[in-house]
């Protein structure tokens, strides 16, 4: 017996079983993780009965490799009802999880495709009680209509991808899932055991499969791990760095580099903006400054958001002049926005903290604000400066 025959064979039902079954294991663990943290989501819990529904499925199929006498149609019958209806839930739970939430999906369809599973398993066991005495073939031919339907459901499912904006590599799961199903009929209908390379295409795509569902959840559980950890460094309205998160940064850059420049901004006028425009058209503006922030600081540093319509940038100036950058983004602003802003700056020389280089940075860009805004003040240039270093 070659190698390519062994696989064929029982042996490779067992090795594929065992192969899934591990990678169930694993989406279980991440399953689970996922419901502790997110309680509230009843799409977790679904998913964490699933998965041991398809355990459940893959151990009968173990047993089924090697068939006795008793009463092993009525474990086939229980396989592929478990396979059906653990297969259409499971597919829920993934468009759930990558459809964007303005697109409704309607879960009616699911509940009446798990019916229609119970139903035919009914019509199968009421119309063919003898079932269970079926001839050498183990009676598959009797479950027709179950393995046909399963063919049916994987098609519709898969046509449902596509008015759905889906994960594309979640429609080559189902590919992949529906070349199974074939394989399987093909060789169960067809062939009945006859061709080995049929055999082992259908021992070895559940493997395919189930690995690609594993990547699925685990790039979706890596993005909600990203996103949680972005929005717990970020501003959710400018995309900058919090108040918290730009000081660690700065820090960082303080100690890193041998000249360090605190930019502090402040838009002009904002309260008028939000009188008269709204606070729509004002949270655009906002935005819009905040974008040239992190262009102009791009590269050399950060930036962040103070507080309301200040924000900040900590820069390196080993291979820039803060004052040129400050009067880029000053620039930049009264050009491409319908605002100006007044812009203090202050340097490593000024102060040895970085909550002393923003303080000294807010007094020059209140400098500015007092006299005349849109002008960029060095905090190095003010009395308060000179007066400084002289002590």
């Amino acid at each position: 017996m070659t190698m390519f025959q062994w696989l064929a064979g029982p042996n490779g039902q067992l090795i594929s079983s065992a192969c899934v079954i591990v990678i169930l294991t694993l989406m279980i663990f991440m399953s689970m993780r996922l419901y502790a943290s997110y309680r509230n989501k009843r799409i977790y819990r679904l998913l964490t009965i699933t998965l041991p529904m398809f355990i459940v499925q893959h151990l009968l199929l173990a047993v089924l490799a090697y068939p006795g006498q008793d009463k092993l149609p009525w474990l086939q019958l229980a396989a592929t009802i478990i396979q059906i209806v653990s297969f259409i839930i499971i597919n829920f739970v993934f468009m759930k999880l990558y459809t964007h939430r303005s697109a409704k999906l309607k879960s009616l369809p699911f509940y009446i495709m798990v019916g229609l599973t119970f139903a035919i398993a009914g019509a199968q066991a009421f119309l063919f009680p003898d079932f269970a005495d079926a001839a050498a073939t183990g009676g598959q031919y009797r479950l027709l209509s179950l393995d046909f339907y399963s063919l049916i459901v994987t098609f519709l499912i898969l046509l449902d991808t596509k008015g759905i904006e889906m994960n594309t590599r979640y429609s080559a799961s189902l590919i992949t899932y529906f070349i199974t199903e074939l394989a399987r009929i093909a060789d169960g209908y067809v062939f009945h055991g006859s061709v080995s390379w049929l055999l082992l295409l259908s021992h070895l795509l559940p493997i395919v499969y189930f690995t690609q569902l594993f990547l699925l959840l685990f790039e979706w559980v890596i993005e909600r791990l990203m996103s949680t950890y972005q929005s717990s460094i970020t501003d959710g309205l400018t995309g900058l760095y919090n108040r918290r998160h730009f000081q660690l940064k700065a820090e960082q850059l303080l100690k890193r580099q041998r000249g360090t420049a605190v930019i502090f901004c402040d838009i002009d006028n904002f309260k008028k903006l939000n009188d008269t425009h709204g606070h729509h058209k004002a949270d655009g503006v906002l935005k819009q400054v905040a974008e040239i922030m992190k262009e102009e600081s791009a590269g050399i540093g950060a930036a962040g958001r103070y507080g309301g319509e200040e924000l900040l940038a900590c820069i390196g100036t080993d291979r820039v002049k803060p004052d040129r950058v400050a009067e880029s983004i000053r620039k930049r602003v009264e050009q491409e926005t319908m605002v100006t802003v007044s812009v203090g700056v202050s340097t490593s020389k000024d102060g040895s903290a970085v909550q002393e280089l923003i303080k000294l940075a807010d007094e020059a860009m209140y400098h500015s604000k007092t006299t005349g805004k849109n002008k960029v003040t060095m905090f190095q240039a003010l009395p308060a400066a000179k007066k400084k270093s002289l002590v």
